[in-house]
């Protein structure tokens, strides 16, 4: 299921997103100019491969090679033990921030991948009304990958808060 949601996010979505890791004292906001060349898999780890540069995501079984086996702790540190979808909420109780992460067994995060914001025009300027065909991204990836609805509460913000 991780492989189906991020393959899904990368081909489908890559104009829109922005991922990296968000970890205190830093946040990695890439964004892309071109879709994946390719996206593969080999011993648990999924490539989002962009021509000049790429990344890996140990997402499966980790095993090693046969003349270089991986332990099974670190292999089990590695590979991604959570996976949420979340969406950031305020004060007043409306969120202004979707997407998903991926954290390895350590609780270490992998990744997070930010949808379109409704408050944020594509190129990252604020909006004067907020743009509810943005959440088009986060109601398909939550349908197709969790089963679920649009959620009403997600058009009830006002504007991005940013903390």
């Amino acid at each position: 299921s991780l492989r189906a949601l991020l393959t899904d996010a990368f081909q489908n979505y890559w104009r829109d997103i922005a991922f990296g890791p968000l970890i205190q004292g830093a946040a990695w906001e890439i964004a892309l100019q071109e879709p994946p060349r390719k996206i593969a898999m080999l011993d648990g780890y999924m490539t989002v491969d962009f021509g000049t540069w790429h990344f890996h995501l140990c997402i499966g079984e980790h095993a090693g090679t046969e003349a270089q086996p991986t332990d099974a702790d670190l292999a089990a540190h590695r590979r991604t033990g959570r996976a949420e979808f979340f969406r950031r909420v305020n004060d007043d109780g409306t969120p202004d921030v979707w997407g998903f992460r991926l954290f390895n067994g350590h609780g270490e995060q992998q990744i997070t991948v930010l949808l379109p914001n409704p408050f944020l025009s594509r190129d990252m300027k604020f909006l004067k009304e907020p743009d509810w065909s943005r959440l088009a991204a986060w109601d398909a990836l939550r349908k197709t990958h969790l089963g679920l609805d649009p959620d009403p509460k997600d058009r009830t913000g006002e504007r991005l808060i940013h903390a």
